[in-house]
């Protein structure tokens, strides 16, 4: 195995655990809830407080990326982020669970600065190779933790998952710090300047055409995550939630097969496989939404849209990093709150379609998230191709 295919495995496991600490308490939230005497309606607070942590740390952590030897930074948010799911593992209050919470939230963007660093490790022929083995990692932390979560907590009690994040993580410390080579910046800029950098990233076509797209993108895979244990453990299948996890798998397999993705964006294909995985990700609703009498074809749904996804996420970062070197944690970053926002309003969004509108009219949702993805791309496309012709002319 080379040099370079040990980091870009040990960068996607960082992604991969880095992820689950956000993750990881949705399959046992009851659990916790009965431990620790929390209404139901209080429950959401719990996703909730990972979620707001998340989002501060893509705009006040990520952009330090461009400042500082990154290595260092990910020794330094993988040792606290230990410390900050040992503090949920022993939390025994409603409070302190939700302080612990929103620190482990603010240090998983961890996992950004990790792309951000694998993007600039890479020559610039392998980086779509490189972001997709390693952003692999991340879809395989979202979906993994829901299967791996839910089995431990069955075995040892919700605070065991926690444990095992908390031993992985510190796993992953010393390896960064042996394996992962210095990260030297050619240009010293001040906070001030890296976050007023970041604040002008949202003026340029480019980052905001990927970040629409990335916000409708995402908004259509949490339709699916956040909504789909719900027609599964209704009639006609009522499937427990050991059986609903295993869904996850198919998911795996999905976003796995889509690492080729990045070998298309080394090629220069970047924009059309975008395109074309869009168009895919508008179909997979047609098969997901047949779950009143196809298990099958929600399996078939699952594996297209995580493939979809997938592929669009790294063809996106493939541009962002390539249009911005010198500063790919502060394009990242800002990339990602595109996703963070989109995630968050499909899953506030499918609850409540479901609830008035059954499973088809999240299924329509999720669609229409996903036209709404590929109308952003297809305007962008078409602003770019009248921007070279009046350069020509």
């Amino acid at each position: 195995m080379t040099t370079a295919t040990r980091r870009r495995l040990l960068l996607a496991a960082i992604c991969a655990v880095a992820v689950s600490t956000i993750y990881a308490a949705q399959p046992v939230l009851a659990r916790i809830g009965d431990d620790l005497g929390i209404p139901e309606a209080d429950l959401g607070l719990i996703v909730t407080a990972g979620q707001l942590g998340y989002l501060i740390g893509l705009v006040l952590l990520v952009p330090l990326g461009d400042m500082f030897d990154r290595r260092l930074l990910l020794v330094g948010h993988l040792s606290l982020a230990a410390g900050g799911v040992l503090l949920v593992a022993v939390a025994d209050r409603l409070w302190l669970l939700l302080l612990a919470l929103t620190l482990v939230g603010l240090l998983a963007v961890v996992v950004q600065t990790a792309v951000a660093y694998a993007a600039d490790l890479s020559p610039p022929t392998e980086r779509g190779h490189t972001l997709g083995i390693v952003t692999s990692g991340v879809i395989l932390g979202i979906l993994g933790s829901r299967v791996l979560a839910g089995g431990l907590a069955a075995l040892w009690g919700w605070r065991s998952v926690y444990l095992v994040l908390a031993v992985l993580l510190l796993a992953l410390t010393y390896l960064a710090l042996k394996l992962l080579p210095t990260d030297l910046h050619s240009e010293r800029a001040t906070y001030g300047q890296v976050l007023l950098r970041l604040g002008h990233l949202f003026r340029e076509g480019l980052f905001l055409s990927r970040g629409l797209i990335a916000f409708f993108l995402f908004a259509s895979f949490g339709t699916l995550w956040s909504g789909l244990a719900l027609p599964l453990a209704a009639e006609p299948w009522n499937l427990n939630t050991a059986q609903i996890g295993l869904f996850g798998v198919a998911g795996l397999a999905g976003a796995l097969g889509a690492a080729r993705a990045g070998r298309r964006a080394d090629s220069g294909r970047a924009d059309i496989v975008t395109g074309a995985a869009l168009v895919l990700l508008a179909v997979s609703w047609a098969a997901t939404g047949q779950v009143a009498w196809s298990l099958w074809m929600v399996v078939v749904g699952v594996v297209a849209l995580d493939f979809a996804v997938q592929a669009v996420h790294v063809s996106n970062q493939h541009l962002l990093t390539t249009a911005h070197p010198g500063r790919t944690s502060s394009a990242i970053g800002g990339y990602m709150i595109f996703y963070s926002l989109g995630s968050a309003l499909g899953a506030t969004a499918t609850t409540a379609m479901y609830s008035t509108y059954g499973w088809a009219g999240s299924s329509v949702l999720g669609g229409a998230f996903a036209l709404c993805a590929l109308a952003v791309w297809a305007v962008g496309r078409r602003v770019v191709t009248g921007d070279r012709r009046s350069a020509a002319v």
